[in-house]
């Protein structure tokens, strides 16, 4: 037997687990495998009225259909994936679709190869299907990433109606780069399936993701062939001069038998991915069938676990020259530490003034990861480096100072979620500081945003754990990521009517937390001019003449903002009867969850408050019909939205609208009432105040 065979075991159960636990929401009535023959596309497709329903789209995609199996090759164990898909343009917004980008793996001297590429474009001319082919070498390659390459194709002659349709396999010997399989797209799907062999040397773990239904999911066990060859060195007699024996080589093959198991799954009519408010990155929500190699034997051999483990990783990193490495190796910032260690005793106070030291020595450069791009002494002398320049400075210097800060790995919100049964490094691509405190507590550090506090993290980095590198032997563990911050915005009215209608008065604004860095940063970019020119667009008739802000640098505080405000009536005169929603002027005035449904999860971030207060004082000889009070809760005390009207004196009505969210993520299942929530709540800020004249 060849010693280039390579092994895996068949899925585990533990693996089968959380597929099953993925999925069980598939449909349970058998759904039959849809099949198209390459290049006859059907008369259906290019029927109008079958796309009715997909008319808000460009396209749509009628069959994407993908399978892998394995062979051996002469120097062992290859992955070939197919894919067929056929895809219909609806609009000039579709044509995007007809560029194809088929990414493929390189390490090396070893490359992912792109074979049996075809492809046509359809379209119906003067009653008959007109028929392109693709013209393959005007494919090209581009570099996408170290290890990655992409091979880039466009069909022909699209124009809206066209029916578009592309099929190639792609071969690899990268064993654990097993293609996993997207179900989803921006556009919608009417059938998508995939199909895998996997022989039993094999152990994939496999996670299902997502929020559509399983339409087709199967197993079955089957047995299957491979032929292996073999080089070896024959002798074939004597030599011309030494008279020796002479050799060459030859190829022996042999047939293996393996048990298999056949693995089918597939979607129908899925939706559309939307882009909505309050998500992460698409990749989050996407239905996709994700694979993973955990492990490999010989036939007859132990298995071999090469997923990896925590532990491993936490080890691997503590020997790495670029992060546990650079961890003891400050010495040039002695002297600017030693005062603050006799300075402040309290650990808290003593990491934020370490934080503060390094937030003024190094400017975060935009770029993310976990390893340092060199030493840290260059990154603090050249004043700039990347978050993990900056972060794994400040934890050396948190120890330096007599703090056992430690490391947490995480990705950020852009990134992707972090699945916790995977041990993989590479679903991290940030690092902070993490200090324990009295009391089980913890105080989670980064120092690349001047505009945060300490003990805040980024927006950025609030998704939802992170993994703790122990500096100990041992495996680290979990920690939760979810802030104690909050998103608020503070506003105190005082407004005076006229018997006009027009409304002139004085405003106090604060925002803190998370909304206090926001307005930071947005007064940072634009200035106090256009910032509050900006604020006054927003609002109709709107005019701003003096403003003031304080507490700019106190990030630990506050930004408050206090300006006078004038609004013009929209229908000038003296009237018997007025009507005002100063409430509305400042809130929100759009509901920003449009959809009637939602299948996946909203994430703020971090909690929520919104808290108006207005004083609003009317035309002498007028009263006013207030409306009634109302408290607007979420299930299971998920928020809470209150409104008061008061006659607080003769001539005066204060009302009070507060808004509270107190869960950074709300579940697909909360989207119905999270939606209603926030229209009953808004219909309650929008409603006037009738003012009567006595």
């Amino acid at each position: 037997m060849s010693k280039n065979l390579l092994a895996f075991v068949q899925c585990s159960a533990s693996a089968l687990a959380l597929l099953g636990a993925a999925t069980s929401h598939a449909q349970q009535a058998p759904v039959k495998s849809v099949e198209i023959k390459f290049g006859k596309p059907e008369p259906a497709d290019f029927e109008a009225k079958n796309f009715v329903a997909d008319s808000a789209f460009g396209a749509v995609v009628l069959y994407d259909c993908g399978s892998t199996r394995f062979r051996f090759a002469d120097t062992g164990f290859q992955l070939e994936s197919d894919r067929i898909t056929r895809i219909k343009i609806l609009k000039k917004s579709g044509y995007d679709v007809a560029t194809v980008e088929v990414p493929l793996y390189h390490r090396d001297q070893d490359e992912e190869k792109i074979v049996n590429l075809k492809g046509f474009t359809y379209n119906e001319v003067g009653g008959k299907i007109e028929k392109v082919k693709l013209e393959v070498g005007k494919a090209f390659t581009e570099e996408r990433t170290k290890n990655t390459r992409v091979r880039k194709f466009t069909l022909p002659n699209v124009r809206e109606g066209a029916v578009i349709e592309y099929s190639y396999t792609v071969t690899s010997d990268f064993l654990s780069q097993f293609q996993d399989w997207t179900f989803q797209r921006e556009i919608p799907t009417r059938w998508s399936e995939f199909q895998a062999t996997i022989p039993e040397y094999f152990d994939y773990k496999m996670l299902m993701q997502g929020y559509e239904p399983l339409a087709l999911q199967t197993k079955e066990q089957t047995t299957t062939q491979y032929m292996v060859r073999e080089r070896v060195q024959v002798a074939s007699g004597a030599s011309g001069l030494s008279g020796g024996m002479s050799s060459h080589s030859a190829t022996e093959t042999e047939n293996i038998t393996a048990q298999a198991t056949n693995y089918h799954w597939a979607m129908q009519n899925v939706p559309a991915l939307r882009d909505e408010p309050y998500m992460t990155t698409m990749r989050d929500y996407v239905a996709r069938l994700n694979f993973e190699l955990a492990g490999e034997r010989m036939p007859g051999g132990p298995y071999h676990n090469v997923l990896g483990t925590w532990t491993k990783i936490n080890t691997e990193l503590q020997n790495e020259d670029n992060f546990g490495g650079q961890l003891g190796r400050l010495g040039f910032l002695d002297a600017a530490l030693k005062p603050l260690i006799a300075q402040y005793p309290d650990p808290a106070t003593r990491a934020a003034a370490v934080r503060e030291l390094i937030v003024k020595a190094v400017k975060y450069d935009g770029t993310t990861g976990f390893v340092a791009s060199g030493a840290l002494k260059k990154s603090y002398e050249l004043h700039r480096g990347t978050a993990a320049d900056v972060n794994l400075l400040l934890i050396a210097a948190l120890r330096q100072a007599g703090l056992p800060a430690e490391a947490v790995l995480l990705s950020t919100r852009g990134h992707g979620r972090v699945d916790q049964n995977f041990p993989l490094l590479q679903q991290f691509n940030y690092v902070i500081g993490m200090l324990p405190l009295a009391d089980n507590k913890e105080l989670l550090l980064d120092a690349t945003e001047p505009l945060l506090p300490c003990g805040t993290l980024p927006t950025r980095c609030l998704n939802q754990i992170g993994r703790l590198v122990d500096g100990k032997e041992g495996e680290g563990r979990w920690v939760s990521l979810t802030p104690a911050q909050s998103h608020n915005h503070f506003q105190q009215v005082q407004l005076k009517v006229d018997e006009q209608g027009n409304l002139t008065g004085q405003v106090h604004e604060e925002h803190s937390g998370y909304s206090g860095a926001s307005a930071r940063e947005r007064l940072q970019q634009l200035g106090e001019k256009k910032y509050v020119t900006e604020l006054a667009s927003q609002h109709t008739g709107w005019e701003m003449p003096s403003y003031k802000f304080s507490e700019v640098s106190e990030v630990s505080k506050p930004l408050a903002l206090n300006y006078e405000m004038r609004q013009s009536a929209s229908t000038p005169g003296a009237a018997s009867e007025l009507y005002v929603s100063p409430l509305a002027s400042f809130g929100d005035s759009q509901n920003p969850f449009r959809h009637p449904d939602r299948t996946y999860p909203v994430d703020f971030g971090a909690p929520t408050q919104e808290v108006i207060m207005v004083t609003l004082t009317l035309p002498p000889g007028y009263v006013a019909e207030l409306p009634k009070p109302a408290v607007i809760e979420l299930p299971n005390k998920g928020g809470r939205y209150l409104y008061s009207a008061s006659a607080a004196a003769p001539g005066t009505v204060q009302l009070l609208s507060r808004l509270t969210l107190t869960k950074s993520v709300y579940g697909a299942e909360e989207y119905a009432s999270l939606r209603e929530f926030y229209r009953l709540a808004l219909a309650k800020q929008a409603e006037a105040l009738v003012l009567k004249k006595i």
